[in-house]
């Protein structure tokens, strides 16, 4: 089974960058779709961005279009997530997740979580 550590968070100005990272650990990581969610205080957790086990099948939320890329390297057993331009509403907890069903964009499509990655915007 797989395990999920995310890393890069950190507070940035906004219209800045941040690059997220997920290890994964296990040697079946190139089987798993991942995908990255997030969490700001008092809401639900939310989709952000996921990618098939070849990384051919990529969707986003509407919110981070054109601004977050989400690429993964199998032999590295890494996902990441590159944030540009971000805005204060991007401020949460990330979460890296990983299944090996169908590639979904919903929380209850994931069964392995990782612990988060805090990401602050300051304006």
């Amino acid at each position: 089974q797989v395990q999920l550590v995310e890393s890069g968070g950190g507070l940035v100005q906004a219209g800045g960058s941040l690059r997220l990272s997920c290890a994964a650990s296990g040697r079946t990581f190139a089987r798993y779709n991942m995908g990255w969610f997030r969490q700001a205080p008092g809401k639900e957790r939310e989709f952000v961005a996921a990618l098939n086990w070849s990384g051919d099948t990529i969707k986003y939320s509407d919110s981070v279009k054109g601004r977050f890329t989400i690429s993964r390297d199998n032999g590295e057993n890494r996902v990441y997530l590159q944030m540009n331009s971000l805005k204060p509403e991007d401020t949460a907890v990330y979460y890296c997740a990983a299944d090996r069903r169908r590639l979904l964009v919903v929380v209850q499509g994931y069964d392995l979580w990782g612990q988060g990655t805090q990401v602050t915007v300051f304006s």
